[in-house]
């Protein structure tokens, strides 16, 4: 029979002895923790984010952390820790840093949005080149800065253990860019990387071409995310022609950059003949119909590998998304299309609504549901997982586990 976990009673008691004061939120949830029957067989992931409650609590400190680990050291049945959008600082990164180097069971960990900044970041990484047990890292938000992202870089040439790390919106510039795409090129573990938002001083686009160079390498890297990085044609022709030779790649999310209709074309022949591409992410870039015709002409005789793609607010008419549409008619392997912030017509809403009554674009695969008024059709927008993996999504079930096979579907890491 297992052992009863008691998690708050020991908190409790760690609490007295380093005469820290109990932090009620930290209390609940490891209350809730004990009354999990499952957790000495399967594990758990303690959910203590700052951001994820209707009713606020207190956000976890440096000094309330301390105490937590204390804890955790003996409770290896905890394998995530959920601690986004708190108040930790440096000095809660050197008590993390710490436990990360005696711990030997925690695969999850979230840092997002707290304080961390350069020397933290340093420790934490400092912790993961002999750490052999965590496999999912998120740091995004935290302003490590380009010197705290080289130091994740270096982390990546000798750590052989983590599968996926997110360093988006950490203002990491140039020079980290470069790096992490060199220690890409020697890395076998690594499956998944954020790279959303750099700083970047330079309009020449030297960051893509080296992150194309590692792609022609790279034989472990399946999802990979470079939006905001201000990527023009130029910059999508090099990966394009990298991803020629890659054949590991399934999720590329370019959202958010400059690419047009020549960019679109440029995928459009990549499509034709990689056969590894599952998701493709062009949230708010330019393609216009130009690019979404070409892309669909593609979809509809040449590729039959792709299972999502995203042209959300790319400045397509109704008669680009027509043609989309049609090409799902023909293309059974399409399955999740997201189309909303475009300039949705008359036409457009006949053509979704076509499709989901004839059961070829199932409702939890789309961002748009239709509905009728006075006999019209029209179109309103749903959430939709491609974006479960950003920190501006509701953190509740919003979508269905599989839905838009999002982020922590196509990777197989989870936080549990």
């Amino acid at each position: 029979m297992a052992v009863a976990p008691d998690l708050h009673r020991h908190y409790m008691e760690a609490c007295q002895n380093l005469s820290q004061p109990e932090n009620p939120f930290i209390a609940r949830v490891l209350q809730e923790a004990d009354k999990n029957d499952e957790i000495s067989t399967k594990g758990i992931t303690l959910k203590l984010a700052g951001n994820n409650h209707l009713v606020p609590v207190p956000r976890v400190t440096d000094n309330d952390l301390a105490v937590l680990v204390s804890v955790l050291g003996q409770a290896p049945f905890v394998t995530g820790l959920d601690l986004a959008y708190n108040l930790l600082t440096d000095v809660g990164a050197e008590i993390m840093a710490l436990f990360l180097q005696e711990n030997s069971t925690l695969q999850y960990l979230n840092l997002m949005f707290n304080d961390i900044g350069t020397s933290g970041a340093e420790l934490i990484a400092g912790a993961l080149r002999n750490n052999q047990s965590l496999v999912h890292l998120r740091m995004t938000g935290n302003k490590i800065g380009n010197q705290g992202g080289m130091f994740f870089a270096s982390m990546l040439e000798t750590n052989s253990t983590l599968k996926k790390l997110d360093l988006g919106d950490c203002d990491v510039g140039l020079r980290c860019l470069i790096a992490t795409a060199i220690a890409l090129t020697q890395n076998k573990s690594l499956k998944a990387i954020n790279l959303n938002r750099p700083l970047l001083s330079t309009q020449q686009e030297e960051t893509t071409v080296h992150i194309a160079l590692m792609l022609r390498s790279n034989s472990s890297l399946v999802e990979l995310h470079l939006g905001k990085h201000e990527m023009k044609n130029f910059g999508v022709e090099r990966l394009c022609d990298a991803l020629y030779e890659n054949s590991t790649l399934r999720y590329l999310d370019l959202s958010c950059n400059n690419i047009i209709c020549d960019g679109a074309k440029f995928l459009g022949e990549l499509l034709k003949k990689n056969h590894t591409l599952e998701i493709l992410d062009l949230d708010a870039n330019r393609i216009e119909d130009a690019g979404i015709i070409y892309l669909s002409e593609t979809l509809a005789t040449r590729n039959r590998t792709l299972k999502a793609l995203s042209v959300v607010s790319n400045n397509i008419t109704g008669r680009g998304l027509v043609a989309l549409a049609q090409a799902m008619h023909s293309n059974m392997t399409l399955s999740h299309i997201y189309i909303w912030g475009n300039k949705i017509d008359r036409s457009t809403c006949a053509a979704f609504a076509e499709l989901m009554a004839v059961e070829r674009l199932h409702p939890d695969c789309t961002d748009v549901a239709p509905y009728k008024v006075d006999g019209e059709i029209f179109l309103a927008e749903l959430s939709h997982g491609l974006a479960k993996h950003r920190y501006w999504s509701p953190r509740c079930a919003a979508v269905a586990p599989g839905a838009a096979n999002a982020s922590l579907e196509i990777v197989p890491v989870s936080e549990y």
